[in-house]
Protein backbone atom coordinates (compact mmCIF):
# COMPACT_ATOMS: atom_id res chain seq x y z
CA UNK A 1 0.00 0.00 0.00
CA UNK A 2 1.35 3.64 -1.25
CA UNK A 3 0.88 6.35 1.57
CA UNK A 4 0.53 9.32 0.48
CA UNK A 5 1.20 11.40 4.15
CA UNK A 6 -1.74 12.58 3.66
CA UNK A 7 -4.40 12.42 6.81
CA UNK A 8 -8.40 12.41 6.51
CA UNK A 9 -11.12 12.70 8.69
CA UNK A 10 -14.76 11.65 8.10
CA UNK A 11 -18.25 13.31 9.35
CA UNK A 12 -21.50 11.09 8.35
CA UNK A 13 -25.09 13.26 8.64
CA UNK A 14 -28.11 11.43 8.46
CA UNK A 15 -28.80 7.37 7.98
CA UNK A 16 -27.35 4.16 8.68
CA UNK A 17 -26.93 3.80 5.12
CA UNK A 18 -24.84 7.22 5.15
CA UNK A 19 -22.54 5.91 7.82
CA UNK A 20 -21.88 2.28 5.87
CA UNK A 21 -21.21 4.25 2.77
CA UNK A 22 -18.52 6.54 4.93
CA UNK A 23 -16.94 3.83 6.55
CA UNK A 24 -16.56 1.59 3.19
CA UNK A 25 -15.07 5.42 1.62
CA UNK A 26 -12.55 5.59 4.54
CA UNK A 27 -11.18 1.63 4.17
CA UNK A 28 -10.98 2.22 0.15
CA UNK A 29 -9.10 5.44 0.73
CA UNK A 30 -7.15 3.73 3.30
CA UNK A 31 -6.01 1.07 0.79
CA UNK A 32 -4.98 4.39 -1.50
CA UNK A 33 -2.24 5.40 1.35
CA UNK A 34 -4.73 8.35 3.19
CA UNK A 35 -4.50 8.24 6.64
CA UNK A 36 -7.67 7.95 8.90
CA UNK A 37 -7.68 10.58 12.09
CA UNK A 38 -10.78 11.80 13.86
CA UNK A 39 -12.58 14.68 12.94
CA UNK A 40 -11.33 17.24 15.83
CA UNK A 41 -8.05 16.15 14.85
CA UNK A 42 -6.03 18.56 12.36
CA UNK A 43 -6.23 16.68 9.16
CA UNK A 44 -5.17 17.46 5.67
CA UNK A 45 -8.77 16.26 4.16
CA UNK A 46 -12.35 16.24 5.76
CA UNK A 47 -14.47 14.60 3.86
CA UNK A 48 -18.15 14.90 4.75
CA UNK A 49 -20.86 12.90 3.75
CA UNK A 50 -24.29 14.64 3.87
CA UNK A 51 -28.19 13.63 4.28
CA UNK A 52 -30.54 16.15 2.09
CA UNK A 53 -34.04 14.20 3.90
CA UNK A 54 -34.53 17.48 5.99
CA UNK A 55 -33.76 21.53 5.97
CA UNK A 56 -31.89 20.95 9.20
CA UNK A 57 -29.33 18.47 7.45
CA UNK A 58 -28.47 21.07 4.81
CA UNK A 59 -27.50 23.63 7.63
CA UNK A 60 -25.66 21.08 9.61
CA UNK A 61 -23.21 20.84 6.28
CA UNK A 62 -22.61 24.80 6.41
CA UNK A 63 -21.96 24.33 10.68
CA UNK A 64 -19.97 21.19 10.03
CA UNK A 65 -17.47 22.87 7.24
CA UNK A 66 -16.94 25.71 9.69
CA UNK A 67 -16.18 23.30 12.48
CA UNK A 68 -13.65 21.18 10.35
CA UNK A 69 -11.83 24.80 9.27
CA UNK A 70 -11.24 25.78 12.94
CA UNK A 71 -9.45 22.47 13.46
CA UNK A 72 -7.67 22.97 10.20
CA UNK A 73 -7.98 26.23 8.12
CA UNK A 74 -5.92 25.18 5.24
CA UNK A 75 -7.59 21.93 4.81
CA UNK A 76 -9.44 20.54 2.06
CA UNK A 77 -12.78 20.03 2.46
CA UNK A 78 -14.33 17.63 0.26
CA UNK A 79 -18.81 16.95 0.62
CA UNK A 80 -20.29 14.23 -0.99
CA UNK A 81 -24.04 12.46 -0.44
CA UNK A 82 -27.82 13.27 -1.11
CA UNK A 83 -26.83 17.11 -0.46
CA UNK A 84 -24.09 17.15 -3.00
CA UNK A 85 -25.89 15.64 -5.69
CA UNK A 86 -29.29 17.70 -5.53
CA UNK A 87 -27.64 20.94 -4.67
CA UNK A 88 -23.95 20.75 -6.30
CA UNK A 89 -23.48 24.05 -6.85
CA UNK A 90 -25.06 25.27 -3.34
CA UNK A 91 -22.52 23.61 -2.07
CA UNK A 92 -19.43 24.55 -4.32
CA UNK A 93 -20.38 28.03 -2.97
CA UNK A 94 -20.01 27.58 0.85
CA UNK A 95 -17.24 29.39 1.78
CA UNK A 96 -14.40 27.03 2.37
CA UNK A 97 -15.57 24.04 0.52
CA UNK A 98 -12.87 22.48 -2.31
CA UNK A 99 -14.37 19.58 -4.15
CA UNK A 100 -18.33 18.67 -4.16
CA UNK A 101 -18.59 15.00 -5.57
CA UNK A 102 -21.96 13.55 -6.50
CA UNK A 103 -23.79 9.52 -6.21
CA UNK A 104 -21.61 8.40 -9.39
CA UNK A 105 -18.48 8.68 -8.31
CA UNK A 106 -18.47 9.02 -4.24
CA UNK A 107 -16.76 5.56 -3.88
CA UNK A 108 -13.83 6.74 -6.66
CA UNK A 109 -12.33 9.98 -4.82
CA UNK A 110 -8.46 9.38 -4.84
CA UNK A 111 -8.77 10.59 -8.49
CA UNK A 112 -10.08 13.81 -7.34
CA UNK A 113 -8.27 14.67 -4.79
CA UNK A 114 -5.14 14.20 -7.24
CA UNK A 115 -6.82 17.06 -8.95
CA UNK A 116 -6.53 19.46 -6.08
CA UNK A 117 -4.07 22.13 -5.71
CA UNK A 118 -1.31 21.06 -3.41
CA UNK A 119 -2.38 24.52 -1.22
CA UNK A 120 -5.88 25.83 -0.70
CA UNK A 121 -6.49 28.50 -2.55
CA UNK A 122 -9.40 30.39 0.29
CA UNK A 123 -11.79 32.35 -1.63
CA UNK A 124 -12.34 30.05 -4.75
CA UNK A 125 -15.46 28.43 -5.17
CA UNK A 126 -15.65 24.76 -5.16
CA UNK A 127 -15.05 22.28 -8.20
CA UNK A 128 -18.20 19.96 -8.23
CA UNK A 129 -18.46 16.71 -10.48
CA UNK A 130 -22.17 16.17 -10.36
CA UNK A 131 -24.63 13.33 -12.67
CA UNK A 132 -27.91 12.41 -14.05
CA UNK A 133 -29.37 10.24 -11.51
CA UNK A 134 -31.01 8.64 -14.12
CA UNK A 135 -27.75 7.21 -15.52
CA UNK A 136 -26.68 5.42 -12.49
CA UNK A 137 -26.96 1.74 -12.89
CA UNK A 138 -24.51 0.53 -10.48
CA UNK A 139 -24.42 -0.96 -6.97
CA UNK A 140 -21.76 -0.49 -4.80
CA UNK A 141 -21.98 -2.98 -1.80
CA UNK A 142 -20.92 -1.57 1.78
CA UNK A 143 -20.83 -1.48 5.54
CA UNK A 144 -19.57 0.34 8.61
CA UNK A 145 -16.96 -1.40 10.68
CA UNK A 146 -14.97 -0.31 13.76
CA UNK A 147 -17.26 2.32 15.15
CA UNK A 148 -19.63 0.02 17.65
CA UNK A 149 -20.51 -3.09 18.17
CA UNK A 150 -23.12 -3.46 15.44
CA UNK A 151 -22.33 -2.94 11.79
CA UNK A 152 -24.36 -1.62 8.86
CA UNK A 153 -24.68 -3.76 5.76
CA UNK A 154 -26.13 -1.72 2.73
CA UNK A 155 -28.01 -4.30 0.97
CA UNK A 156 -30.15 -1.53 -1.51
CA UNK A 157 -30.01 1.56 -2.73
CA UNK A 158 -32.00 4.08 -4.45
CA UNK A 159 -35.91 3.88 -5.08
CA UNK A 160 -38.99 3.76 -7.34
CA UNK A 161 -41.47 5.47 -5.42
CA UNK A 162 -43.03 8.75 -5.81
CA UNK A 163 -43.84 10.21 -2.23
CA UNK A 164 -44.64 13.73 -3.04
CA UNK A 165 -42.55 15.49 -0.37
CA UNK A 166 -39.12 13.02 -0.82
CA UNK A 167 -35.66 13.72 -2.61
CA UNK A 168 -34.57 10.57 -2.18
CA UNK A 169 -35.36 8.80 -5.76
CA UNK A 170 -33.35 12.18 -7.39
CA UNK A 171 -30.24 12.13 -4.99
CA UNK A 172 -29.92 8.08 -4.98
CA UNK A 173 -31.69 7.14 -8.25
CA UNK A 174 -33.96 4.27 -9.15
CA UNK A 175 -33.79 1.11 -6.88
CA UNK A 176 -31.32 -1.17 -7.07
CA UNK A 177 -29.70 -4.01 -4.89
CA UNK A 178 -27.16 -5.91 -3.63
CA UNK A 179 -27.01 -10.14 -4.86
CA UNK A 180 -28.10 -12.50 -1.93
CA UNK A 181 -24.63 -14.49 -2.46
CA UNK A 182 -22.21 -11.33 -2.18
CA UNK A 183 -24.73 -10.01 0.73
CA UNK A 184 -23.86 -13.23 2.71
CA UNK A 185 -20.22 -12.68 1.67
CA UNK A 186 -20.15 -9.25 2.95
CA UNK A 187 -21.65 -10.85 6.33
CA UNK A 188 -19.16 -13.62 6.76
CA UNK A 189 -16.48 -10.78 6.12
CA UNK A 190 -18.20 -8.66 9.29
CA UNK A 191 -18.42 -12.37 11.20
CA UNK A 192 -14.66 -12.75 10.91
CA UNK A 193 -14.22 -9.01 12.17
CA UNK A 194 -15.71 -9.82 15.59
CA UNK A 195 -19.03 -8.22 14.55
CA UNK A 196 -21.86 -9.72 16.75
CA UNK A 197 -24.70 -7.83 15.36
CA UNK A 198 -25.77 -6.85 11.54
CA UNK A 199 -28.42 -4.15 10.73
CA UNK A 200 -29.63 -4.41 7.34
CA UNK A 201 -29.79 -1.14 5.44
CA UNK A 202 -30.92 0.59 2.23
CA UNK A 203 -33.16 3.01 0.84
CA UNK A 204 -36.21 0.83 0.39
CA UNK A 205 -35.32 -2.61 1.61
CA UNK A 206 -38.25 -4.36 1.12
CA UNK A 207 -37.53 -3.81 -2.80
CA UNK A 208 -34.48 -5.60 -2.33
CA UNK A 209 -33.68 -8.18 -5.47
CA UNK A 210 -33.46 -5.34 -8.52
CA UNK A 211 -31.00 -6.21 -10.76
CA UNK A 212 -28.92 -2.63 -11.19
CA UNK A 213 -27.58 -2.82 -14.66
CA UNK A 214 -30.61 -4.12 -16.57
CA UNK A 215 -33.56 -3.45 -13.91
CA UNK A 216 -34.71 -7.32 -13.74
CA UNK A 217 -35.95 -8.84 -10.62
CA UNK A 218 -34.18 -12.51 -9.45
CA UNK A 219 -34.82 -12.00 -5.94
CA UNK A 220 -36.57 -10.83 -3.07
CA UNK A 221 -35.93 -9.68 0.21
CA UNK A 222 -37.63 -12.66 2.20
CA UNK A 223 -35.19 -14.97 -0.15
CA UNK A 224 -32.20 -12.72 1.66
CA UNK A 225 -33.03 -13.03 5.46
CA UNK A 226 -33.33 -16.92 5.04
CA UNK A 227 -29.73 -17.32 2.97
CA UNK A 228 -28.16 -14.68 6.02
CA UNK A 229 -30.08 -16.91 8.65
CA UNK A 230 -28.96 -20.37 7.38
CA UNK A 231 -25.62 -19.46 5.77
CA UNK A 232 -24.03 -17.30 8.40
CA UNK A 233 -23.24 -17.45 12.11
CA UNK A 234 -23.75 -13.97 12.65
CA UNK A 235 -25.64 -13.70 16.63
CA UNK A 236 -27.87 -10.97 15.37
CA UNK A 237 -29.58 -9.15 12.39
CA UNK A 238 -31.61 -5.94 12.69
CA UNK A 239 -34.23 -5.40 9.33
CA UNK A 240 -33.86 -1.46 9.19
CA UNK A 241 -37.06 0.96 8.28
CA UNK A 242 -39.43 -1.23 6.15
CA UNK A 243 -42.21 -0.31 3.82
CA UNK A 244 -45.51 -1.84 5.42
CA UNK A 245 -46.82 -2.87 2.43
CA UNK A 246 -43.64 -4.51 1.82
CA UNK A 247 -43.58 -6.30 5.63
CA UNK A 248 -45.30 -9.66 4.19
CA UNK A 249 -47.19 -12.44 6.27
CA UNK A 250 -43.97 -14.40 5.71
CA UNK A 251 -40.95 -12.31 7.02
CA UNK A 252 -42.97 -11.98 10.11
CA UNK A 253 -43.31 -15.54 10.67
CA UNK A 254 -39.80 -16.33 9.81
CA UNK A 255 -38.47 -13.70 12.26
CA UNK A 256 -40.85 -14.87 15.09
CA UNK A 257 -38.92 -18.33 14.36
CA UNK A 258 -35.48 -16.97 14.20
CA UNK A 259 -32.53 -17.02 16.62
CA UNK A 260 -30.43 -14.88 14.77
CA UNK A 261 -33.00 -12.25 13.26
CA UNK A 262 -34.57 -10.26 16.23
CA UNK A 263 -37.68 -9.65 16.83
CA UNK A 264 -37.82 -5.77 16.30
CA UNK A 265 -39.54 -3.76 13.35
CA UNK A 266 -39.51 -0.49 12.24
CA UNK A 267 -41.89 0.72 9.98
CA UNK A 268 -42.54 3.88 8.89
CA UNK A 269 -45.99 5.34 8.68
CA UNK A 270 -45.48 9.27 8.24
CA UNK A 271 -49.40 10.21 8.59
CA UNK A 272 -52.39 8.44 10.54
CA UNK A 273 -54.82 9.97 8.24
CA UNK A 274 -56.14 7.86 4.84
CA UNK A 275 -56.58 11.61 3.27
CA UNK A 276 -52.44 12.65 3.94
CA UNK A 277 -51.38 9.45 3.29
CA UNK A 278 -53.34 9.82 -0.04
CA UNK A 279 -51.58 13.15 -0.47
CA UNK A 280 -47.99 12.35 -0.22
CA UNK A 281 -48.60 9.44 -2.38
CA UNK A 282 -47.51 6.87 0.42
CA UNK A 283 -48.72 3.04 -1.07
CA UNK A 284 -51.03 2.02 1.41
CA UNK A 285 -53.83 3.12 3.72
CA UNK A 286 -54.08 2.88 7.48
CA UNK A 287 -55.91 -0.30 7.72
CA UNK A 288 -52.58 -1.97 5.81
CA UNK A 289 -50.41 -0.53 8.89
CA UNK A 290 -52.95 -2.13 11.53
CA UNK A 291 -52.96 -5.68 10.02
CA UNK A 292 -48.91 -5.02 10.31
CA UNK A 293 -48.79 -4.27 13.74
CA UNK A 294 -51.49 -6.72 14.62
CA UNK A 295 -49.71 -9.34 12.53
CA UNK A 296 -46.52 -8.89 14.62
CA UNK A 297 -47.89 -8.66 17.98
CA UNK A 298 -49.88 -12.20 17.35
CA UNK A 299 -46.49 -13.98 16.96
CA UNK A 300 -44.41 -12.04 18.73
CA UNK A 301 -46.31 -9.85 21.45
CA UNK A 302 -42.84 -8.82 23.54
CA UNK A 303 -41.53 -7.22 19.65
CA UNK A 304 -40.56 -3.60 19.66
CA UNK A 305 -41.75 -1.65 16.91
CA UNK A 306 -40.71 2.05 15.87
CA UNK A 307 -42.68 4.25 13.42
CA UNK A 308 -41.84 7.17 11.46
CA UNK A 309 -44.49 10.06 11.52
CA UNK A 310 -43.96 13.37 9.48
CA UNK A 311 -46.36 16.50 11.00
CA UNK A 312 -46.90 19.54 9.28
CA UNK A 313 -47.42 18.16 5.97
CA UNK A 314 -49.25 20.71 3.35
CA UNK A 315 -52.68 20.51 3.71
CA UNK A 316 -52.86 18.66 7.56
CA UNK A 317 -55.50 20.26 9.72
CA UNK A 318 -55.46 20.27 13.24
CA UNK A 319 -58.20 17.66 12.26
CA UNK A 320 -56.36 15.61 9.99
CA UNK A 321 -53.35 15.53 12.98
CA UNK A 322 -55.74 14.86 15.75
CA UNK A 323 -56.13 11.49 13.29
CA UNK A 324 -53.10 10.84 13.66
CA UNK A 325 -52.78 11.41 17.08
CA UNK A 326 -55.83 8.89 17.58
CA UNK A 327 -54.49 6.09 15.32
CA UNK A 328 -50.55 6.54 17.05
CA UNK A 329 -52.49 6.08 20.58
CA UNK A 330 -54.60 3.19 19.21
CA UNK A 331 -51.61 1.43 17.76
CA UNK A 332 -49.46 -1.31 20.15
CA UNK A 333 -46.13 0.71 19.15
CA UNK A 334 -42.72 1.00 21.07
CA UNK A 335 -41.35 4.54 20.00
CA UNK A 336 -41.75 7.13 17.40
CA UNK A 337 -38.90 9.24 14.88
CA UNK A 338 -40.97 12.29 14.34
CA UNK A 339 -39.72 14.60 11.26
CA UNK A 340 -41.06 18.38 10.98
CA UNK A 341 -42.25 18.50 7.25
CA UNK A 342 -40.34 20.74 4.88
CA UNK A 343 -40.36 21.89 1.51
CA UNK A 344 -37.91 20.61 -0.30
CA UNK A 345 -36.87 21.97 -3.85
CA UNK A 346 -38.70 19.75 -7.31
CA UNK A 347 -41.01 17.82 -4.94
CA UNK A 348 -44.74 17.27 -5.64
CA UNK A 349 -45.03 18.64 -1.91
CA UNK A 350 -43.26 22.21 -2.63
CA UNK A 351 -45.71 23.82 -4.28
CA UNK A 352 -48.78 22.58 -2.69
CA UNK A 353 -51.07 24.85 -1.46
CA UNK A 354 -52.70 25.22 2.57
CA UNK A 355 -49.07 25.26 3.91
CA UNK A 356 -49.11 24.68 7.63
CA UNK A 357 -47.51 27.42 9.87
CA UNK A 358 -43.75 26.87 10.89
CA UNK A 359 -45.01 27.29 14.54
CA UNK A 360 -47.35 24.97 14.23
CA UNK A 361 -45.42 22.12 12.65
CA UNK A 362 -43.46 22.43 15.78
CA UNK A 363 -45.62 22.40 18.02
CA UNK A 364 -47.41 19.26 16.30
CA UNK A 365 -43.65 17.35 16.44
CA UNK A 366 -43.74 18.27 20.16
CA UNK A 367 -46.74 16.45 20.58
CA UNK A 368 -46.02 13.29 19.04
CA UNK A 369 -42.75 13.58 20.60
CA UNK A 370 -43.90 13.53 24.30
CA UNK A 371 -46.45 10.67 22.74
CA UNK A 372 -43.18 8.71 21.60
CA UNK A 373 -41.47 9.10 25.17
CA UNK A 374 -44.57 7.64 26.99
CA UNK A 375 -44.59 4.69 24.19
CA UNK A 376 -40.97 3.83 24.92
CA UNK A 377 -41.73 3.89 28.85
CA UNK A 378 -44.99 2.27 28.51
CA UNK A 379 -42.81 -0.68 26.52
CA UNK A 380 -39.56 -0.79 28.81
CA UNK A 381 -42.15 -0.74 32.02
CA UNK A 382 -44.05 -3.89 30.63
CA UNK A 383 -40.92 -5.92 30.53
CA UNK A 384 -39.66 -5.55 33.64
CA UNK A 385 -38.42 -8.61 35.69
CA UNK A 386 -37.81 -10.16 32.75
CA UNK A 387 -34.74 -11.76 31.41
CA UNK A 388 -33.43 -11.11 28.04
CA UNK A 389 -30.36 -11.05 26.09
CA UNK A 390 -28.50 -8.19 26.05
CA UNK A 391 -25.42 -7.26 23.75
CA UNK A 392 -23.01 -4.58 25.27
CA UNK A 393 -21.44 -1.84 23.56
CA UNK A 394 -17.90 -0.02 24.06
CA UNK A 395 -18.81 3.40 25.28
CA UNK A 396 -18.76 3.62 29.27
CA UNK A 397 -20.89 6.03 31.20
CA UNK A 398 -20.55 7.38 34.50
CA UNK A 399 -19.87 3.32 35.62
CA UNK A 400 -22.17 1.88 33.36
CA UNK A 401 -21.94 0.26 30.04
CA UNK A 402 -25.20 -0.20 27.94
CA UNK A 403 -26.53 -2.56 25.39
CA UNK A 404 -29.78 -3.35 23.59
CA UNK A 405 -32.05 -6.29 24.22
CA UNK A 406 -33.02 -8.22 21.38
CA UNK A 407 -35.85 -6.09 21.23
CA UNK A 408 -34.19 -3.66 21.36
CA UNK A 409 -34.52 -1.84 24.81
CA UNK A 410 -31.70 0.05 26.10
CA UNK A 411 -30.25 -2.01 29.44
CA UNK A 412 -27.33 -0.80 31.41
CA UNK A 413 -25.33 -2.02 33.74
CA UNK A 414 -22.14 -1.55 36.25
CA UNK A 415 -19.06 -1.63 34.07
CA UNK A 416 -16.75 -3.94 33.05
CA UNK A 417 -14.78 -5.05 30.51
CA UNK A 418 -15.33 -8.90 30.21
CA UNK A 419 -19.02 -7.53 29.00
CA UNK A 420 -17.81 -5.52 25.67
CA UNK A 421 -19.23 -7.02 22.92
CA UNK A 422 -20.71 -9.89 24.17
CA UNK A 423 -23.93 -11.47 24.93
CA UNK A 424 -25.62 -11.63 28.06
CA UNK A 425 -28.65 -13.10 30.30
CA UNK A 426 -30.03 -9.50 32.02
CA UNK A 427 -32.41 -9.41 34.06
CA UNK A 428 -34.22 -6.41 33.60
CA UNK A 429 -34.76 -4.65 37.25
CA UNK A 430 -36.18 -0.88 37.24
CA UNK A 431 -37.02 1.85 34.53
CA UNK A 432 -35.25 5.17 34.58
CA UNK A 433 -35.07 7.68 32.35
CA UNK A 434 -34.06 6.22 28.73
CA UNK A 435 -33.16 2.95 29.82
CA UNK A 436 -34.13 -0.06 32.21
CA UNK A 437 -31.30 -0.95 35.01
CA UNK A 438 -30.25 -4.47 34.58
CA UNK A 439 -28.59 -7.29 36.75
CA UNK A 440 -26.64 -9.99 34.85
CA UNK A 441 -27.81 -13.63 35.07
CA UNK A 442 -25.30 -15.46 32.86
CA UNK A 443 -22.64 -15.24 29.08
CA UNK A 444 -25.22 -17.68 27.92
CA UNK A 445 -27.35 -16.26 24.64
CA UNK A 446 -31.28 -16.81 25.45
CA UNK A 447 -31.58 -20.31 23.65
CA UNK A 448 -34.79 -20.24 22.17
CA UNK A 449 -36.72 -18.87 19.12
CA UNK A 450 -38.40 -15.29 19.47
CA UNK A 451 -42.18 -17.81 19.40
CA UNK A 452 -41.12 -19.48 22.57
CA UNK A 453 -40.28 -16.37 23.85
CA UNK A 454 -43.63 -15.23 23.46
CA UNK A 455 -45.03 -18.15 25.68
CA UNK A 456 -43.52 -16.78 28.52
CA UNK A 457 -46.21 -13.73 27.99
Amino acid sequence: MNDTGKTIAYHTLGCKLNFAETSTIARNLEKEGYNKVKFDEAADIYLINTCSVTENADKETRTIVKRALRNSPDAKIVVVGCYAQLKPEEIASIEGVDLVVGTNDKFNLSKYFEQLPEEKVHGEKAVFFSCDISEVNFFKSSYSLGERTRAFLKVQDGCDYSCTYCTIPMARGKSRSDSTANVVIQAKELEKAGVKEIVLTGVNIGDFGINAADNSRNENFFELIQALDAETDIDRFRISSIEPNLLKDEMIDFVSKSKNFMPHFHIPLQSGSDEVLKNMKRRYQRDTYVSRVEKIKAVMPHACIGVDVIVGFPGETDELFNETVDFLLSLDVSYLHVFTYSERANTEAAVMTDKVPVRVRQERNKILRQLSEKKRSHFYARHIGETRNVLFESDEHNGMLEGFSDNYIKVKVPYHSSLINNIFSVKLISPEDDYVLGEIISADKVSTTNTELSNHF
